[in-house]
């Protein structure tokens, strides 16, 4: 069966593996011009690194089980994490138990009760019970306003920005579930963190070769301009060609891994109820603005902002986490933020967006000159951070469309846990073994 398959992000290559090696003929075509999606790279000083920070948990098994299985296992590390708040001026680190017993910016007692609620989440396997459930509401009555406000309000708003009052307790859930697993030994155990090295655009580049080693096709600068059907059964694409002009490519199946807006767009005769559910997900803009120094900012990898007024809600340190000398002596900090789009950084520059990040730079390090910087670049994704409210469950869209043989596989359907590489994989062979198994059905 010819199966074409829209969007060449890990999730699109994750289910065109399985489907070449199950015997089907794969196209994959990709509007950019370069696969990865999210988990593109681009060079500084000579070495590759991600356009928006990566990193793995020790929970992401599907993807470190496919990193193993295309020849990179023996380059992935697994490395202690360090992780801090910035509270008032200080910078607190937050990598284990006796870090939190150490927070003085909050009470002893908070300090417990976090710990405790921390304690109880990982022992609650069953997150359909937090279904309907605001994490805000059951964080203030767990912990308190002071744990909120000082450690996991941050959190939420780190992710969500306004949207933090109504982030669902199934996403909070997640987040601890999940961390706890890169903990190994134990609750005095410290955080564990996977990285390829020479970057995760290595596994990429692996999956898009296993893709054409099985005779796959995958095609970058190849938008989909339309999936045409006929008479409620998908019959192919439309590619739209550099000079206007278009090409028509058959295929018994498509799936689309692009953003739910954009694919309703490409389906105009789609179903009207599930074209309406599309359109209630709601995502934020992710926006990273990325400097490469002569120097250190902080001693920290992680570093969440908790002052409301910062303009960006983590400064993640890659050069705390891998040696400078990857990166040709480089110190390379990401400065991220989740944003709704009328924030100033979707029309900013990289110069607009430093004039404005600057003194907050500056409560990191005080000393900071732009004197150091050796360069600067900013990345933003209109789709890059879908927002689980309390009621998400009932409008994540099915991957089985109204239409036959058509499917779809994108970040919203990550559910509970948040989205990343290893879950956007697991999407991709989840919709591959679907349409497979309907294909089966007589």
């Amino acid at each position: 069966m010819k199966f074409v398959i829209i969007g060449a992000g890990v999730g699109g290559l994750g289910a065109a593996i399985d489907l070449v090696r199950a015997g089907h003929e794969v196209a994959i075509y990709e509007a950019s011009d370069e696969i990865g999606g999210q988990v593109r790279t681009f060079e500084i000083g000579g070495g590759r690194i991600e356009i928006f920070y990566h990193h793995l948990f020790r929970s992401d098994t599907v993807v470190v089980d496919l990193i193993h299985e295309l020849g990179l296992g023996q380059d992935l590390d697994w490395i202690e994490s360090r992780v801090a708040f910035l509270a008032k001026g200080k910078i607190y680190p937050f990598v284990g138990a006796m870090d939190l017993l150490r927070f003085s910016a909050v009470s002893f007692a908070t300090r417990i009760r976090l710990g405790l609620a921390a304690l109880w989440l990982r022992r609650q396997p069953d997150w359909k019970q937090y279904e309907g459930k605001k994490a805000k509401e059951w964080i203030l009555k767990t912990v308190g306003r002071e744990g909120y406000d000082a450690v996991w309000g941050p959190l939420l708003r780190a992710k969500f920005g306004p949207h933090a009052d109504d982030v669902s307790m199934v996403w909070f859930w997640g987040k601890i579930y999940l961390r706890f697993a890169s903990r190994q030994g134990g609750i005095f155990a410290k955080e564990q963190l996977g990285y390829l090295k020479g970057s995760f655009g290595r596994l990429v580049d692996a999956m898009g070769a296993a893709v054409r080693q099985r005779g796959g096709v995958v095609e970058t600068r190849r938008p989909v301009q339309q999936v045409l059907t006929q008479n409620g059964k998908v019959t192919g694409v439309r590619l739209r060609l550099p000079d206007g002009g278009t090409e028509d490519v058959a295929a018994d199946v498509v799936i689309g891994t692009v953003p739910s807006e954009q694919f309703a767009r490409m389906v105009p005769d789609l179903d009207a109820a599930y074209a309406k559910k599309l359109t209630e997900v709601d995502y934020q803009w992710a926006t990273v603005f990325v400097l490469a120094l002569d120097r250190p900012l902080s001693p920290i990898y992680w570093l969440t902002m908790t002052d409301p007024d910062c303009p960006f809600v983590v400064a993640v340190e890659q050069t705390n986490f891998r040696s400078p000398s990857e990166y040709g002596g480089n110190h390379v900090v990401y400065f991220s933020n989740y944003t709704d789009p009328g924030d100033p950084i979707v029309d900013e520059n990289e110069e607009q967006v430093l004039d404005r990040y600057e003194s907050f730079i500056k409560r990191i390090n005080p000393d900071f000159d732009r004197s150091w910087i050796r360069g600067k670049w900013l990345f933003k994704d209109r789709a890059g951070q879908p927002i689980v409210h309390y009621r998400y469950h009932e409008v994540i869209p099915d991957m089985r469309t109204p239409t036959q043989g058509l499917y779809l596989a994108n970040t919203t359907q990550i559910y509970p846990e948040d989205r990343g590489q290893n879950y956007a994989i697991r999407l991709g062979k989840r919709v591959a073994q679907l349409a497979m198994d309907d294909l089966a059905q007589p």
